[in-house]
């Protein structure tokens, strides 16, 4: 059988560009899917990235070539644009990179502004003109996997095309969500500027008709959020942002496929900027890097505290401030503390109180640091994650995979990759339920009463980095996805 040719659009991808989290998943899916080998007859994934050309690329992408003019119609004209092909993505076993570039794209400096509109027709024009690239390429693909709100609007475009070009309504379409609530609101004027009209069904709330991405949710073939418990939470009024009566609808159209994480980029045995390197026959070792990082923030050096950390976004989903409020709260117990990063500047304000109230035991580190954070991972006891949601999360994943037990909320990709302690002898992290300060309050208490115990410890953090959070095991679950869509 020949490969399966499918076409990755994204708004990010590392090592490009990266704001978030699809950034990490654009970067390493389409990679893992393209090693994947055919075996018995079965087909493999030939898969081209797409992004935007976003000007701050102009100096990090080194030798391009243009090997596209592509026109996107609007209702003031036909908008050209141009496709390059990254030259470094070149190679047996590399991921084409294309980049898209056109007067739309380059109206912002950023990948995201605050400019609704702008990048309502940033992504729209970009949607359509990914959709004439493969047309550009003589190279059609199986298979249309689009990325959040960014690309919803080719998924929506591919659908109304079905009916009058065969290659359309042959085509499967994909939309992976990765964070719901983001559904391109202010983008309506750039769809009806580039001709795509709003849609009316029974499950589409009336306020969602011309969104991109709930159009996108409307017409996709298959719908993957990016872990199952998430799937099952966006199907709800509490996760659902409005649009659970639709994706309610859908039925068995939606399913969960959790991340990955780049096991060779985070990997305690040989990562660089950590003090002590480690594995599990030599965990021991790994109290070495605690202490050189109570040392580096000028903490008392104390092996008996149990060192939390938080290494987020300063933002109300992630929960930051139920960690302050639950420390504020713990005052009596052994512990030391550090919040790693930027967002809100409330939050960054009450990290700061937090630091000025336990100033020997917490440290408030506001700013972007990567090296540090690798450090954090290699020497924290236990990383705090009690986010309101959380998708899938990667923060849990690199924390196992350093012996860094996650203490997290139970909801989305969190429950589905942190086995509850206290609920079974194979845990490997300590869960909440409820999103208040008190709960994540209780589930400190109660990794305190575990961390004396070193053998208990040590068990929990084994379980942890025993655990595989490789992108090869989600590629092999995307590959089955696509397999079953062709196939129907």
């Amino acid at each position: 059988m020949d490969d399966l040719k499918v076409l990755f659009l994204a708004s990010e991808a590392e090592p490009l560009v990266k704001v978030g989290g699809l950034g990490d998943v654009a970067g390493s899916l389409p990679q893992a899917l393209r090693t994947l080998r055919a075996s018995d007859g079965e087909p493999g994934v030939d898969i081209r990235l797409v992004i935007p050309f976003h000007p701050q690329l102009e100096s990090k992408v080194g030798e391009v070539r243009k090997i596209a003019t592509l026109v996107v119609e609007s209702v003031e004209g036909p908008i050209a644009g141009d496709a390059y092909l990254v030259q470094d993505s070149l190679g047996e076993t590399a991921v084409p990179i294309y980049l898209v570039d056109g007067l739309p794209i380059r109206e912002s400096p950023y990948v995201y502004s605050d400019d609704a509109q702008i990048d309502g027709r940033k992504y729209v024009f970009f949607s359509l003109a990914a959709l004439k690239l493969a047309e550009a390429l003589d190279w059609w693909p199986d298979i249309l996997h689009a990325n959040d709100w960014h690309t919803s609007a080719a998924v929506y475009q591919a659908h109304r095309l079905g009916s009058e070009d065969s290659r359309y309504e042959k085509l499967q379409k994909l939309l992976a969500i990765h964070n719901l609530p983001y559904m391109g609101s202010g983008a309506e004027e750039a769809m009806d500027y580039f001709g795509l009209p709003p849609a009316e069904d029974p499950a589409m709330p009336w306020w969602a008709g011309h969104m991109p991405l709930p159009l996108g949710l409307l017409t996709a073939d298959r719908i993957v959020a990016v872990s199952p418990g998430y799937a099952r939470e966006i199907r709800t009024p509490e996760f659902g942002a409005g649009l659970e009566g639709l994706l309610v609808s859908r039925g068995d159209a939606v399913t969960g496929i959790i991340n990955g994480i780049d096991m060779a980029a985070w990997d305690p045995e040989t990562d660089p900027e950590i003090r002590m390197q480690y594995s599990l026959a030599s965990l021991p070792a790994r109290m070495r890097n605690k202490s050189a990082l109570q040392e580096e923030l000028n903490l008392p050096i104390r092996k008996s505290a149990l060192f939390l950390a938080s290494i987020s976004r300063m933002v109300h989903q992630k929960g930051v401030d139920l960690i302050i409020e639950a420390l504020f709260n713990l005052e009596g117990f052994d512990w030391q503390a550090l919040i790693l990063g930027t967002g809100e500047p409330h939050l960054e304000e009450a990290a700061r109180a937090l630091q000025a109230r336990f100033p020997d035991r917490v440290r408030a580190a506001i700013t972007y640091d990567p090296a540090l954070s690798h450090r954090v991972y290699a020497g924290a006891d236990g990383i705090l994650i009690p986010s309101r949601y959380e998708p899938s999360g990667l923060t849990q994943m690199i924390g196992m995979r350093y012996g860094c037990v996650p203490i997290a909320r139970a909801t989305g990709g969190l429950a589905d990759s942190i086995e509850d302690y206290r609920k079974s002898n194979e845990g490997t992290g300590f869960l909440f339920e409820a999103p208040d300060s008190g709960a994540l309050a209780g589930a400190i208490v109660d990794a305190l009463a575990v961390f004396p115990n070193k053998r208990r410890w040590q068990g929990i953090q084994r379980r942890g980095m025993r655990a595989d959070f490789s992108w090869n095991r989600s590629a092999q679950e995307y590959l089955a996805l696509y397999k079953e869509m062709i196939r129907k």
